[in-house]
């Protein structure tokens, strides 16, 4: 079985974010992750994550403004600086929180900017965010999301998320090769389909994987993704990387977790 994680920017949300840890702990989850913690104090959040036993395996740089409809700023030129302070201020949160890896949000993209352009401050802003992290113990992931959701998003498919952060690791020396692919299978299902043969090609780009049904984003067993496969496929290609749950519950959390009671008895029923 892949070792889960809760993503508590869409699980748990029937009670306050501080005491989603908790809740994610009491079903079983050992490790969680979520969008943002920069609205809360790292000091009241690591205390929350300690008091509930969890590890904290993923959040997200700054996304500029969200609430305005911004979800990231790494391919906006001009907003370089903004992007580097972000960069800051998630370090600080990670030392706090033992986090071990952030994703950099892409962006959509700037109205009347050149591709060539928007590919240049992605990478760069890439290639310095992989450095600064590399420095403190931290990986660095982007993440490809599919057009359907996020129209104008700039990044939204495995092969030009590969392409570019080839061209990160030539930007940087060695030993700073510092940035990998975030696989969502929701969004990939919806840009390219293939999901398990594209994962197996790919596995050693592969920083962290998600996952939500398709095309609802609900969870496992409300669409057509074949998650009993694809799960059993991670473990038969040697992905050893954490599993995040991320998909908004049809009714709610608790009521939607059959996946994981299944694949935790079936984890028990296992021969040794």
């Amino acid at each position: 079985m892949p070792r889960f994680s809760a993503n508590l920017s869409y699980l748990f949300k029937e009670v306050p974010f501080v005491e989603r840890f908790g809740a994610a702990a009491a079903a079983g989850f050992e490790a969680i992750e979520f969008h943002f913690p920069y609205e809360y104090a790292p000091a009241l959040l690591a205390e929350r994550i300690a008091a509930a036993g969890v590890e904290v395996v993923l959040f997200n740089l700054p996304p500029g403004s969200w609430a305005a409809g911004e979800r990231g700023i790494a391919c906006h030129p001009g907003r370089e600086s903004e992007f580097r302070d972000g960069v800051g201020r998630a370090i600080e949160y990670a030392r706090a929180l033992g986090c071990k890896r952030v994703n950099a949000l892409a962006g959509i993209a700037p109205e009347a900017v050149s591709e060539d352009r928007l590919r240049r401050t992605f990478i760069d802003n890439l290639a310095f965010a992989a450095r600064a992290l590399e420095r403190e113990g931290i990986a660095l992931v982007t993440e490809p999301i599919n057009m359907r959701s996020m129209p104008g998003f700039y990044l939204n498919r495995s092969g030009q998320a590969l392409d570019l952060i080839r061209e990160v690791d030539e930007m940087n020396q060695a030993g700073e090769k510092n940035v990998k692919i975030q696989y969502d299978f929701f969004h990939m299902q919806i840009m390219e389909g293939d999901l398990a043969h594209t994962i197996e090609t790919l596995l050693p780009h592969i920083g962290h994987v998600q996952f939500a049904d398709a095309p609802g984003r609900h969870e496992p067993g409300t669409g057509e993704i074949n998650f009993a496969f694809l799960f059993d496929h991670l473990d038969r290609i040697g992905y050893d990387g954490w599993v995040g749950a991320e998909y908004a519950p049809s009714t709610n959390t608790r009521e939607s977790l059959g996946w994981f009671d299944r694949a935790k008895r079936d984890t028990r029923a296992a021969p040794r």
